[in-house]
């Protein structure tokens, strides 16, 4: 029987139990597999490796691992590039859009309202959620790691934290939303960009009070919902202030 060691690096280990961590792991096998399907064998989804080494070398997931291997699997680097070294790495996507599974509603709702384009519907399977992510070059976010082992998901991402608002701060970490984000220009419901529309078009839509005290109004073109600067815009505005002082923080 054939044996190979595999030394999994910083958050790649949260996908492995406790005594496996920050060590090399063995595996034996009688039939020569891919790297791709050992490394997921432990646990590891693919879409989180940026970087695979065998024996020093980089390689792809289609590479067939031998007697003797020693095997690095690498997380995505924030201040390293390796297009030019890694071969597992898809290529960049034009532009950071996300599709998020039926279990992260609110994540969805708090994408959306930073005004990036994410798809959700609490009625998506795990082969619609995969295809989408796939057809339409979208992120794939989920608090299902098996998900993420689909082969047609190349961009795709397990969120840790277990609370809404702290999912945020994670994914707004990894994926650099500050620098893309333009919060309020999003429909919270239908996703679709917002347009601004005049206070006369809307006036016989609002409630008297809404009438009195705000001027400045958006319609979704799809839903026709309004927003307006009001209560539920200063909450969420005080979350997005917040989101910005702990990543500051986090960067400091």
């Amino acid at each position: 029987m054939a044996e190979t060691w595999i030394r999994l690096y910083g958050e790649l280990n949260d996908f492995v139990r406790p005594e496996l961590r920050q060590r090399p792991i063995l595996r034996r096998w009688d039939v020569s597999p891919s790297v791709k399907d050992l490394v997921e064998g432990l646990g590891v989804p693919h879409p989180e490796i940026d970087l695979l080494l065998a024996n020093g070398r980089s390689v792809g997931f289609g590479y067939l691992v031998q007697d003797g291997d020693r095997i690095s699997v690498y997380p995505a680097f924030r201040s390293v590039d390796l297009a030019q070294v890694s071969r597992v790495r898809p290529a960049p996507l034009p532009e950071i859009r996300f599709v998020i599974d039926g279990h992260l509603g609110r994540l969805a709702g708090y994408l959306r309202m930073l005004g990036l384009d994410t798809a959700y519907r609490n009625d998506y399977d795990d082969e619609t959620l995969a295809q989408v992510s796939h057809d339409e070059g979208r992120i794939l976010l989920t608090r299902d790691h098996q998900l993420l082992m689909r082969s047609i998901v190349r961009h795709g991402y397990w969120v840790r934290a277990t609370q809404p608002k702290e999912q945020l701060v994670e994914v707004a970490q990894r994926y650099g939303l500050l620098q893309v984000m333009r919060p309020f220009t999003r429909c919270l419901l239908c996703n679709v960009p917002l347009e601004p529309v005049s206070k006369h078009d809307v006036a016989h839509l609002l409630e008297p009070a809404t009438r009195r005290h705000y001027d400045r109004f958006w319609r979704c073109p799809a839903c026709q919902r309004i927003y307006w600067p009001g209560s539920h815009h200063k909450r969420m505005s005080t979350l997005i202030d917040e989101l910005r002082e702990k990543l500051d923080e986090t960067r400091a």
